[in-house]
C-alpha cells in the first residue's frame, strides 16, 4: 500500500492511495467559501465516487424533508432513544443558529457534493460512523457527572453561537463541530477527542480507501483532514467492525444498577431495626422527598403538563428502586399522551429548535425535555437522599 501526497491547494490534498486518486477536501460546515470550493472541485475533478461525511442516518435526513413528519416520538421514548435524539438536537439547533447568523444553509457543502453527485452519476459513499454510535460509544465512555456535564455544555452552546462572528468560520475549519461545541469538556474528558475525532478520522480513512472508481472525492470537515491523511498513509488494518461496536454498560454502573436498590433496602430496614420505627419512617420520607421533589422540579423546569409533574413525582421515589424502568421515561409518555403533538409540531422542528424558547414551546422537543429532566432530577435525589438517610444513624 502507498500513499502519496501529490498536491495541496488550500483546503484540497491531491493524494494517491493504493492506485486510486484521491481528492481530500477540508471544509467548514458552515461557511459559503467551503460549500462553493466543494462545488467547484467537484465540477473540475469529475470524479468516479464523492465520499462525504455523513453516516447513512444523516445523509437520509438530508434528502428526505419530510423526515419529522414521520417521527413517532412514543415509540423513541419506549425504546429508550430520548436522550440521544436531544443530544442530536442540541448539535444540530448549534449548526443551525451559526447557519441563520450568516445566511447559508446548515451542511451546505454536503448538500452540494450530493447534488453534485448525481448531476454527473457518480458513486455517492455516506462515509462516516453513524452519529448514534458516536455518541454511545462516548456516552458509556463517561461517569454520572462527566454525563451531566456533558448534557449542560451541549445546552450551553446556544450562547456559544450567539458570539460568533463570520470571520470566526474560517477558524473554525481547524475544529470538528462537535469539538466547538464541547471544546471546555474535551480538556478533561480525553473520551470526547478519541471518539470523536481519533475515531472518526479511522473510520472516515477507511471507508474512502476502499471506496469504489479510480477517481475519487472525499468531501469532509477539515479537522479530520489530518488524521485520514495519516491513516491512508498507513499500513496498519482499521477494523471497521470494531470502530461501530458499542461498548457494553461499564461493570461498575451495572452492579451500582442494583446494588444501590439494594443499599437503600438494607439502609431502611437497619434504621428500623437499630434505630426504631421513628428513624426508620424518617428515612423512607427522606428517599421519597428527595426524589419526589428533584423529579417534579427537573419536570416543571421542562414546562410538563401537571399530569406529567404528578407522574414524575409520584414514581421518582420507585425508579432508583427499579434500574429497568425511569421515571423521565414515564412522565415522559404522559406528556406525550397529554400533549399529543400534530404534525405541525413535527415539521416545526427545524425552526423551533434554532432557539431555547423553541425547544420549550414544541410539543416534540417539550417531551424530550421531560424526559432528560426528569431523569437528571431523580439521579440527583439519589446522591442527595443517601447522605441524608446516614446522617439520620448519628
Amino acid at each position: 500500500m502507498e500513499t502519496v501526497v501529490e498536491e495541496k491547494n488550500s483546503m484540497v490534498d491531491f493524494l494517491t492511495c493504493d492506485g486510486k486518486q484521491i481528492i481530500l477536501i477540508g471544509t467548514a460546515h458552515v461557511s459559503r467559501q467551503s460549500a462553493k470550493l466543494v462545488e467547484d472541485t467537484i465540477h473540475e475533478q469529475s470524479p468516479d465516487t464523492i465520499c462525504v461525511e455523513l453516516c447513512e442516518t444523516r445523509l437520509a435526513s438530508l434528502k428526505d424533508v419530510d423526515r419529522w413528519r414521520n417521527m413517532d416520538i412514543v415509540k423513541v421514548i419506549k425504546e429508550k432513544k430520548a436522550l440521544m435524539l436531544f443530544m442530536n438536537l442540541l448539535l444540530a439547533s448549534f449548526q443551525k443558529k451559526m447557519a441563520d447568523k450568516f445566511d447559508i444553509k446548515p451542511g451546505q457543502e454536503m448538500i452540494n457534493a450530493i447534488k453534485a453527485a448525481e448531476k454527473i452519476n457518480a458513486c455517492l459513499v455516506p462515509a462516516d460512523r453513524e452519529i448514534q454510535v458516536t455518541l454511545s460509544r462516548v456516552w458509556r465512555g463517561m461517569g454520572f457527572w462527566e454525563k451531566i456535564k456533558f448534557i449542560f455544555s451541549l445546552i450551553f452552546s446556544f450562547g456559544a453561537a450567539d458570539d460568533i462572528k463570520e470571520e470566526d468560520i474560517e477558524k473554525m475549519k481547524q475544529e470538528d463541530i462537535l469539538q466547538t461545541i464541547l471544546s471546555d469538556v474535551k480538556k478533561t474528558h480525553p473520551i470526547i477527542e478519541k471518539v470523536l475525532i481519533n475515531e472518526r478520522d479511522q473510520f472516515l480513512a477507511e471507508k474512502i480507501r476502499t471506496a469504489p472508481g479510480e477517481k475519487i472525492v472525499a468531501v469532509v470537515g477539515a479537522a479530520h483532514a489530518p488524521g485520514i491523511k495519516k491513516y491512508l498513509a498507513s499500513n496498519d488494518k482499521i477494523d471497521l467492525s470494531e470502530l461501530n461496536r458499542i461498548p457494553p454498560a461499564g461493570k461498575t454502573g451495572q452492579i451500582l444498577k442494583w446494588l444501590i436498590p439494594a443499599v437503600i433496602l438494607f439502609l431502611v430496614a437497619m434504621g428500623f431495626s437499630m434505630k426504631g420505627e421513628s428513624i426508620g419512617a424518617d428515612m423512607i420520607w427522606v428517599w421519597i422527598i428527595a426524589h419526589s421533589l428533584l423529579a417534579g422540579i427537573g419536570a416543571l423546569l421542562a414546562l410538563a403538563h401537571p399530569l406529567s409533574i404528578l407522574s414524575a413525582v409520584l414514581f421518582a421515589p420507585f425508579s432508583p428502586l427499579n434500574p429497568i424502568i425511569k421515571v423521565g421515561w414515564v412522565s415522559g409518555l404522559v406528556e406525550a399522551f397529554t400533549k399529543n403533538p400534530k404534525v405541525k409540531d413535527l415539521e416545526a422542528i427545524p425552526h423551533d429548535i434554532s432557539s431555547i424558547k423553541g425547544f420549550w414551546r414544541n410539543n416534540v422537543t417539550r417531551i424530550l425535555l421531560v424526559v432528560v429532566f426528569t431523569n437528571l432530577g431523580s439521579s440527583i435525589g439519589t446522591f442527595t437522599a443517601v447522605p441524608l438517610m446516614l446522617k439520620l444513624f448519628h
